[in-house]
């Protein structure tokens, strides 16, 4: 689903949780389904399917790549391969409080139940036919206007959150959904929440929440009183307007926001576009001008450079490094090393990345000098959000560690040091790894890790022990001398 944008749509995903706060669990044994999870971990988690853009049909595809069916008696099962079949086709029928009611196509009847007692038998909408909608996927992202075709950002000098931006640039493009019974809170890269009056505000009221909608697989955002969130005026001030019924105005695309990043060379000046299409080290600020997008390739994990203006890194003749690629190709594939407070970046050719005498990058060494060094900083997360395979990362409700497989999150703050970062918890404490190798919460100190981006979307943080940061039965622990799944975490 690629947009105007340099991004990918995200694929909606989401737990379904019943009148008894109970979450839709799809069960390996036999397909079955039933709604007795009281969190959402795997095995609780959908994926909305969509017929085509115009179909208001969609499929519930389970974590086992199965799909959600109710034949004409209203039995319901989830082993379909394929959604072939008519029983896989539903319909959303979105309530004035957000929640959904689920009406098989075919059928027009309504899914519910409790516990194992789950049908789709119902042909009137009732408590029990209700589900609210708990998004699964990481809560930040870029938020894209679907009419305007321009991305979301903060206007801090205007005290807004302004929809006028071609690409998603910098800190200020990312926005952090929190969800909070029920409802969802558009935060700012500042801390701020957004009201229905389009006003920034630090605290979070019933202003500052908004019921998420679905139409053709779009976002809608409703506030407190009935209306949609909508770009207004020339600068697209995000605020409520007068529309009680989601048109294309009202609709956003949530896209995946990859990780930006600054570089410093050994001559202690960034890495810049400034100066036309030849990457050279000369600039002494940090702008849109020395910030490079990382996107990585989800096969070789090699990583591709974007600059601000859309064009890729790439390696030319002598080894020369410019910006003129317009596609991903071959020569805009770099390997990164990672040397803890630095990192190495070495081209296509097998040569590393250097900085010459002028400030101008050049793919000619053979080996890693200090010529060949380059602090690396990120910009765009101020704020981290940690989802490894089982869940979120949230402290434990009674002591000093932190639990991994959490359906909710905690919000922590990440702080630049040289090369390395600090993780800091909620209370204004910061993490450490203990002597045992439990990743602690409590220090009055900060303590260095490192984060090496692996994979397409994940992350590994490593500790200042030597050893990456894992989920280990819920805890996380900073133990693990390889990277496996289990140190991957989406940020």
């Amino acid at each position: 689903m690629p947009t105007n944008g340099i991004n990918k749509a995200l694929k909606l995903q989401f737990g379904l949780i019943n009148h008894e706060s109970r979450y839709l669990t799809a069960e390996a044994f036999g397909f079955k389904v039933n709604a007795s999870a009281s969190s959402m971990k795997k095995k609780q988690i959908w994926t909305l399917e969509q017929e085509d853009q115009e179909s208001q049909v969609v499929f519930l595809r389970s974590h086992l790549g199965r799909y959600l069916a109710s034949d004409k008696d209203g039995k319901v099962s989830c082993g379909a391969e394929h959604p072939k079949s008519p029983d896989c086709r539903f319909l959303i029928v979105a309530q004035s409080d957000g929640r959904w009611a689920l009406q098989s196509e075919p059928y027009l009847r309504y899914f519910g139940g409790s516990a194992d007692y789950l049908s789709c038998f119902s042909q009137v909408i009732g408590d029990d036919e209700l589900w609210a909608v708990h998004l699964a996927l990481h809560p930040q992202a870029n938020l894209l206007s679907v009419a305007r075709k321009r991305y979301a950002h903060l206007f801090a000098k205007e005290g807004e959150i302004s929809v006028d931006s071609n690409i998603p640039w910098g800190v200020d493009s990312l926005v952090t959904l929190v969800y909070l019974d029920g409802k969802y809170c558009l935060k700012t890269c500042d801390s701020r929440f957004l009201s229905n009056d389009g006003k920034l505000v630090k605290e979070n009221t019933r202003a500052t929440s908004f019921t998420l909608e679905l139409k053709s697989g779009k976002l809608a955002f409703k506030d407190c009183v009935g209306k949609y969130l909508t770009p207004m005026g020339p600068t697209g001030t995000l605020r409520s307007g007068r529309c009680s019924k989601p048109g294309k105005d009202e609709l956003f695309d949530l896209e995946e926001s990859h990780p930006q990043v600054v570089f410093q060379a050994s001559n202690k000046r960034y890495v810049s576009v400034r100066q036309g299409v030849s990457i050279s080290a000369n600039q002494d600020v940090e702008t849109d001008m020395e910030t490079f997008q990382m996107e990585i390739n989800k096969e070789t994990h090699k990583c591709m450079f974007r600059t601000n203006g859309g064009n890729y890194w790439t390696l030319v003749s002598h080894g020369g490094i410019q910006s003129t690629a317009t596609e991903v190709e071959d020569n805009t594939m770099f390997d990164i090393e990672w040397l803890g407070h630095r990192v190495a970046l070495k081209a296509s050719n097998g040569k590393y990345v250097c900085t010459k005498k002028n400030g101008q990058l050049s793919a000619a060494s053979d080996s890693v000098g200090d010529d060949e060094l380059f602090l690396m900083k990120l910009i765009n997360r101020p704020m981290l959000i940690l989802r490894g395979e089982n869940g979120f990362v949230c402290h434990h409700k009674s002591s000093n560690t932190l639990d991994a497989n959490r359906s909710v999150y905690d919000i922590f703050s990440l702080l630049f040091d040289d090369g390395a970062y600090h993780i800091k918890s909620v209370g204004g404490t910061f993490w450490y790894i203990s002597c045992s190798g439990l990743v602690c919460s409590d220090g009055d100190k900060p303590e260095d890790f490192f984060l090496e981006f692996l994979e397409h979307g994940r992350v590994g943080i490593k500790g200042k022990n030597g050893k990456y940061v894992r989920g280990d039965s819920g805890t996380l622990k900073g133990d693990s001398a390889t990277v496996d799944s289990s140190c991957l975490w989406e940020y």
